[in-house]
């Protein structure tokens, strides 16, 4: 397994979000399942991710399938009392920090409660703010 990917799950394991930024590359983007936006750049990408790792609860990786700079890490979580599955599709660069991060997740009705609680997060942290702001 890349060094990168063991880490990642070291991470959202620790439940230590701090630790995210070093994981991730300068222009990462980020494609949420909850719209059809995508996120670009470590410091607002690293934000975002915090607040998902506060979101969810009972989170694990159940598989890992991939090699070289394309991974899929299936996770099991809850958001709120309603259960999750979904995929983390993963693009490392060439110096093996994450490039693209790409989640699917399913059912529905527990996307639409991720996207209600990471609007109400989001919308009342400073950092996100000067971010939205920045993106225009």
């Amino acid at each position: 397994m890349h060094p990168t990917i063991a880490r990642l799950q070291e991470v959202v394991a620790s439940g230590d979000d701090s630790q995210i930024a070093g994981l991730l590359a300068e222009n990462v983007k980020f494609l949420p399942p909850t719209y059809w936006k995508t996120w670009t750049g470590r410091k607002p990408v690293a934000a975002v991710l915090g607040h998902v790792g506060q979101v969810f609860s009972e989170f694990s990786y159940r598989r890992v399938m991939g090699e070289g700079r394309d991974w899929a890490l299936e996770f099991r979580c809850k958001v709120g009392d309603l259960d999750a599955v979904g995929v983390d599709l993963i693009t490392l660069d060439g110096d093996g920090l994450i490039e693209t991060l790409e989640v699917a997740m399913r059912p529905f009705r527990t996307v639409g409660a991720l996207r209600d609680a990471m609007n109400a997060r989001v919308m009342s942290d400073a950092r996100f703010l000067a971010f939205r702001d920045a993106l225009g």
